[in-house]
């Protein structure tokens, strides 16, 4: 491991126990109690040997005394190591999954303050996986950091106590202990490139995943799947080659760390042997040192498990930290709308840059209250991104969006919510019941507002003839309901809280006219202003005002009528969805 690697992932544990320091204090102090009370019981099992054992071997008999005090002794010790044990696994434990969710709980929150824009341009996958792998991989040193830093407090008190027996024993320990750390910071550099491709690697899978399962159907129709298939299987084929180079290493340390303790009690006996016959050392100070170390092999690999999961730790940290530091928050204001009634929308000098290039740029127009205004112009020409502006899911990069006069970014997410009603383009419904995916556990709607809701979206006639009716569950993404049908629910939902503002993003392309134009009326007469983005003559010739926009820019505004009589390009754009439509009905037919 690098030393900067090395430092950053120190840092990260460091991060950990200020975020937990009392679960951090419970489970050091346990760790330190069980790695005391290991080297004690080293020093019982020689003083019982001392006193106990070879007293009973030299005379041929011992005392039930003798016998009590010595198994008393040990279980004295033992206990001890089981209060600690407890103590570490608890705190450890406890720390480790109040960390994983806490920080899953930061990145999701950061998710929702992050606009549009942003979750533009980060994979659905990555995003899941930030909030999954990435969080369990940033704390996964957490379980065993304790016991490490316990480990340390015995190997000190450990050389300390060899110093006390005998001057040449402890220079044994001198030799062994610095191997073992040695054998972990190779380990540690070998496995950081490894583990950390291993990590990335991680996130390319789900989103591979991810990506093919939200595509299943154009998978299916387009008879895709031998391919998305192969596409998977290469990534995670990479991926499973990465996680068996990171076996292998491991697979070598392993034996290693496990070898150099048993290397070191071999050493004792030797040195032992040779200090014993020369009298410097008793036959119990060899065997306390001999079972000190042969406990110590498990503990002192407390501190390789760090080490090992400190490259794993910075990566998961560096792709948390990217989503947590992300700039471009949505902040909302403190103002409220107190009015009530239709909202006014107004758009002044308004312009929207993705990534520096300008979607739209200084559009101005008003929907007055009550009224229904139909946004019109050809592909790309900023229809939507004009909806997500009035929504406010997007800020304007220059300019100024107002809702009954009040800049929408002044205005909190509550009144937003409260007077805004978004239906996109493409509808998005829970796996869960009618009922919960109109009300989405907002307060105050009960089933009459929920039937409210249908009727107006025209959906009331669908929903009664399905077997629960409203406890009708509609599968994920709403499996079982056809476009349409998915359409007038999501309106529904929008419907259901009472918007002023009516926003609908070629919402209702997927019913027959006469359904859409039914929707629209019985909208208009639900006390809201509708801004509505529409593509057939039908639907746009119910709005009161149509805004043409080609290029991101507003060319001309009036009535349906007074546009065909007077605008080229929105004459050739009307004509060409009309007989779009005519031909598909033709098809139909």
């Amino acid at each position: 491991m690098s030393d900067r690697v090395l430092g950053r992932g120190l840092r990260v544990l460091g991060q950990a126990i200020r975020d937990e320091p009392r679960r951090f204090t419970v489970a050091v102090l346990g760790s330190c109690l069980f790695g005391l009370m290991t080297i004690g019981s080293a020093y019982v099992v020689g003083q019982v040997i001392d006193r106990v054992i070879i007293p009973a071997f030299d005379s041929g008999h011992t005392t039930n005394g003798a016998l009590a005090a010595g198994a008393s002794a040990i279980f004295a010790v033992s206990m001890l190591k089981v209060l600690g044990i407890f103590g570490r696994r608890l705190g450890a434990g406890s720390m480790q999954f109040r960390l994983q969710a806490s920080y899953r709980r930061k990145v999701t929150r950061r998710y929702l303050q992050l606009p549009l824009s942003w979750h533009a341009k980060h994979p659905t996958g990555n995003l899941l996986s930030n909030a999954n792998s990435d969080v369990e991989a940033a704390w996964s040193p957490i379980a065993p950091f304790p016991f490490a830093v316990g480990t340390l407090v015995m190997l000190i008190g450990a050389v300390v106590s060899l110093f006390a027996v005998d001057w040449v024993l402890a220079l044994v320990s001198l030799v062994v202990f610095p191997a073992v750390f040695t054998l972990n910071v190779v380990y540690s550099r070998k496995m950081s490139p490894k583990i950390t491709r291993a990590q990335a690697l991680r996130g390319e899978v789900s989103e591979i995943a991810h990506e093919s399962f939200d595509g299943a159907l154009v998978v299916k129709t387009m008879g895709r799947e031998a391919a998305e298939t192969e596409r998977f299987a290469a990534k995670t084929t990479e991926l499973r080659d990465a996680l068996i180079q990171v076996g292998r290493i491991r697979g070598a340390f392993d034996p290693l760390m496990d070898a150099l303790p048993q290397l070191g009690t071999l050493a004792i006996l030797v040195v032992g042997g040779l200090r014993l016959g020369a009298g410097a050392v008793t036959v119990s100070d060899v065997v306390s040192v001999a079972f000190l170390f042969t406990v110590l092999a498990f503990p002192v690999r407390a501190i390789g498990w760090v080490l090992g999961e400190l490259p794993r730790s910075v990566a998961g940290w560096d792709r948390l930290q990217n989503v947590i530091t992300a700039r471009g928050d949505m902040t909302y204001g403190s103002a409220g709308l107190p009015g009530s009634g239709p909202a006014v929308v107004r758009f002044k000098n308004v312009t929207f840059e993705y990534d520096g290039v300008p979607a739209i740029e200084d559009v101005s127009f008003t929907v007055p209250p009550g009224k229904t205004v139909a946004l019109v112009g050809p592909t790309g020409a900023g229809k939507s991104t004009i909806a997500s502006l009035a929504a406010r899911l997007v800020d304007p990069s220059s300019g100024l969006v107002t809702i009954d006069g009040v800049d929408a970014r002044e205005l909190s997410g509550a009144s937003l919510a409260g007077t805004v009603g978004l239906v996109p383009q493409l509808p998005f419904v829970f796996d869960d019941t009618i009922r919960g995916n109109i009300t989405l556990g907002r307060d105050g709607l009960g089933d009459s507002d929920v039937d409210g809701a249908l009727g107006l979206a025209q959906a009331s006639g669908f929903v009664a003839k399905l077997p629960e009716g409203l406890d009708t569950r509609v599968g994920e993404r709403g499996t079982s309901l056809s476009g349409g049908q998915r359409q007038r629910l999501t309106l529904a939902r929008a419907l259901a809280g009472g918007p002023r503002l009516l926003i609908l993003d070629d919402a209702t392309s997927a019913v027959d006219p006469r359904v859409e134009a039914e929707i629209l009326a019985a909208v208009r007469a639900a006390d809201a202003s509708v801004l509505v983005v529409a593509y057939r003559r039908a639907t746009i010739a119910l709005a009161d005002e149509v805004v043409y926009i080609e290029q991101g820019r507003v060319v001309a505004t009036g009535t349906h009528e007074e546009l065909l009589a007077s605008v080229p390009g929105y004459i050739e754009l009307v004509t060409a969805y009309e007989e779009s439509d005519a031909d598909r009905e033709l098809e139909d037919a």
